[in-house]
């Protein structure tokens, strides 16, 4: 592999003990990102909340 990998939060070298970050900082605000939902898998299943399945059902 090349060794010009970059952050992909930053963009700084990355660190292998952080891979594929730089930083264990990094790695934790990408985590945040995830937890937060700013990040998202595509997908095409529909999902209804609760009182819609509750109106239908009246």
């Amino acid at each position: 592999m090349s060794d010009n990998k970059k952050c992909p939060m930053c963009g700084k070298k990355i660190d292998e003990k952080f891979k594929p970050f730089c930083s264990k900082r990094c790695a934790d605000l990408d985590l945040y990102k995830w937890l937060n939902g700013n990040y998202a898998i595509a997908t095409d299943e529909f999902i209804s909340n609760d009182n819609d399945l509750n109106e239908e059902n009246q």
